[in-house]
């Protein structure tokens, strides 16, 4: 397995909430790509995806910038922005296995990046999981630990 990682932003919205299911987790493969330093390659999609559902979820804007903020700064992070030639590679994942615009787009920055793509969404996992490594946060941190 790769050891540079596209995290989608349900695995981060499921670290920083300790209601959800599998918080605990994902909060552990979160803690050790940081303690560890591991890349990780991220569209800029990510900071308002998880900007947005931080604010609609604990009603609290201010919560939200200082999360998506908090993330921009990771000094292993690389934000990759969405140009026309990412673009174009997203619209063909999209259309070639059936994904979400924005699921699209983060197995675009994996696919051109050569990551793996670390999600807890089901349905983008499995429909890119022949062109793309994917894993869960557990399968992720499982292949991490000596």
């Amino acid at each position: 397995m790769a050891s540079i990682y596209t995290v989608d932003a349900s695995v981060f919205l499921n670290g920083f909430n300790p209601y959800e299911p599998g918080h605990e987790v994902s909060r552990r493969f979160l803690e050790y790509l940081r303690e560890q330093a591991l890349p990780l390659i991220e569209p800029t999609l990510l900071l308002p995806e998880v900007a947005a559902a931080v604010s609609r979820g604990r009603q609290d804007a201010d919560l939200a910038r200082r999360f998506a903020g908090a993330l921009s700064r990771l000094p292993h992070l690389l934000l990759i922005p969405l140009n026309e030639t990412l673009a174009q590679q997203a619209v063909a994942l999209a259309a070639d296995h059936r994904l979400r615009g924005s699921d699209a787009v983060y197995a675009a920055v994996a696919l051109r990046f050569g990551s793996t793509l670390v999600t807890l969404d089901r349905e983008q996992r499995e429909r890119v999981a022949d062109v793309i490594p994917t894993r869960l946060p557990a399968e992720a941190l499982e292949d991490l630990r000596p």
